[in-house]
């Protein structure tokens, strides 16, 4: 493992299969009352190239006309966000070292040919709380770098199971997805990777 920003925290296998299999099921649900959409850039509208949605009291989105932002309830269906499983606030409570619940946990699908750009999460109002990634399905090469947009960076695989934590200096490190390797997971059905990634918004 290279040298990473400090707080920054890797946990590999942190889920096993079995716990996999079960995350990957509460998702679906949650994904069949808050379907997949397509979210696009601020001002240009290009869309992203992965599909997202939101479980959790705040989902973050973003469009053409309204930008970045957290809000409760889903931009297509206008309904309210499915709340967060049991698993993942078990999770947030056992790494992230903060003593308040996670307010939004976004749900990006990642196809084969998608990938996300080097970018910090910055669109909170408490960076005291760490953001918390879970890994499921295909393996990604995942990059890291400073709070600096132009800091070098690093990069290493992050596979299914895997946990990330971007805390203290490491909460506005810049960091992005280049690419996913196809075929190295075999717990969704038709591949791809999904990225879970656990918020706190609001301060206390």
């Amino acid at each position: 493992m290279p040298d990473l920003p400090n707080g920054f925290r890797y946990f590999p296998d942190y889920f096993d299969r079995g716990h996999q299999e079960a995350l990957v099921e509460t998702i679906r649900a949650i994904v069949a009352d808050a379907p997949l959409y397509i979210p696009a850039m601020p001002k240009t509208g290009k869309e992203m190239s992965v599909r997202m949605t939101n479980c959790g009291s705040l989902g973050w989105v973003t469009d053409k006309e309204r930008g970045y932002r957290y809000q409760p309830t889903h931009p297509v269906t206008d309904e309210p966000w499915p709340a967060i499983p049991d698993t993942l606030l078990t999770l947030w409570r056992e790494v992230s070292g903060y003593p308040h619940p996670p307010e939004a946990c976004l749900i990006n699908f990642y196809s084969d040919k998608a990938k996300m750009g080097l970018h910090q999460d910055s669109d909170e109002s408490e960076f005291a709380a760490p953001v918390v990634s879970v890994s499921l399905g295909d393996a990604c090469l995942f990059r890291v770098g400073g709070t600096k947009r132009g800091d070098p960076t690093q990069s290493f695989k992050l596979k299914s199971g895997d946990v990330v934590v971007l805390g203290g200096e490491a909460r506005l490190a810049f960091h992005g997805v280049d690419r996913i390797y196809p075929g190295t997971s075999t717990l969704l059905k038709n591949g791809g990777r999904i990225n879970l990634t656990l918020r706190r918004v609001t301060k206390v």
